[in-house]
């Protein structure tokens, strides 16, 4: 029994993390199903919801309103959820350039704020936005371009991460190279599953900074939802629509200061899985969800997998001679230098920074 409960778990981890991209390769080798895109201008409504974001908010403005899309054919919406810091009055300055204001009094979380946008949008496609990143000048032109095909009903851009401020660099005209560190790499090993299953069928959730849906398939969120770029994409393909993957149409964001602020994420994008399951229950449904396959190994998967590391170290601990003890060595040595990199990162966090001064500077550049 223990040994049973140990290559469960052992399989599950491993299918998870290593056998599903092999799948997909397999899968979209032998039935891909290619976009039919083509260059064309719907009218296009670009929806941004923010709470307290003076800082950043005249600078995403900005950012939108120079993309190369025409002006005539462009709304933009900035849906502000009980802002505190004066970010309405900012917003206030573009109104006479076409930007509309939708303002709450009260905070009610980015689902209601999405809601009441939504309320107001004309486009007859609807662009998702977020303050922090920044959007490509082609963005928009090259998310709408999958929309020619009927089949298309939502389609995601691609997060593009940069060790430093993007936006400063864009706005320079200077070029970065995408982040490599293991954030960073992370990142482009979810872009490639992505890119496998929006081949193959459809995505299991969009990038919440870029991503794009057809007015008439939004249906509204409850107000707790935590996840809408997953929910909002997967109604869509529950509606018979394809959510594809737009790899040219990049919005770029800095890595998380630190692994505490990648901890948040992480931890808010598990819990917001969980509450999926409760408010989708139809996607658990092989006979309704036409992506079952890819929502249970990539969602469903990922929920599974802490609770496989568990069972994996109780059950190893009870396992002894041949492979287990290799098995039980390598999980060791993994966890130790788990605990070793987040005292280090914690270090880092809480160490001061010291400033030399004028004759410490010239020791040591004696």
């Amino acid at each position: 029994m223990i040994e049973t409960i140990f290559w469960l778990s052992f399989t599950i981890v491993f299918y998870v993390y290593c056998g599903y991209p092999v799948l997909l390769v397999l899968w979209r080798r032998a039935a891909a199903r290619p976009v039919k895109k083509r260059h064309w201008e719907p009218t296009v409504t670009v929806v941004i919801a923010a709470h307290n974001e003076r800082e950043r908010i005249e600078r995403k403005l900005q950012n939108c309103l120079s993309l190369d899309y025409p002006s005539r054919k462009r709304q933009i919406i900035v849906s502000l959820d009980g802002s505190s810091d004066g970010s309405e009055f900012l917003v206030w300055k573009y109104v006479s350039q076409g930007v509309e204001l939708v303002h709450s009094r009260s905070h009610a979380g980015k689902a209601a704020a999405l809601n009441r946008a939504l309320k107001r949008a004309t486009g007859e496609i609807i662009v998702f936005a977020d303050v922090r990143q920044t959007f490509d000048r082609n963005a928009i032109r090259e998310l709408v371009a999958n929309f020619a095909d009927e089949s298309v009903g939502a389609v995601s851009g691609e997060l593009v991460l940069m060790p430093t401020d993007p936006g400063r660099h864009l706005q320079l005209g200077q070029k970065q190279e995408e982040a490599t560190t293991d954030v960073g790499l992370y990142w482009r090993y979810e872009k490639a599953l992505r890119s496998m299953e929006s081949e193959i069928h459809s995505i299991t959730g969009a990038t919440g900074a870029i991503y794009a849906i057809r007015r008439e398939l939004y249906k509204e969120l409850p107000q707790d939802t935590i996840l809408d770029d997953v929910l909002t994409p997967l109604r869509i393909v529950l509606q018979g629509k394809r959510a594809v993957f737009e790899p040219e149409a990049k919005a770029y964001d800095a890595v998380a200061c630190c692994s505490r602020g990648e901890y948040g994420r992480k931890v808010r994008t598990l819990c917001g899985n969980y509450q999926l399951l409760v408010q989708c229950p139809l996607l658990l449904m092989p006979w309704r969800n036409p992506v079952f396959i890819q929502f249970l190994s990539h969602k469903v998967g990922r929920l599974l997998v802490p609770w496989a590391l568990v069972a994996l170290v109780v059950t190893n601990l009870s396992l002894h001679g041949g492979v287990y003890a290799l098995t039980l060595t390598l999980q060791a040595a993994w966890y130790a230098f788990a605990i070793v990199g987040y005292a280090l990162s914690r270090r880092e966090a809480t160490e001061p920074l010291v400033i030399p001064d004028e004759n410490e500077r010239a020791e040591r550049a004696a």
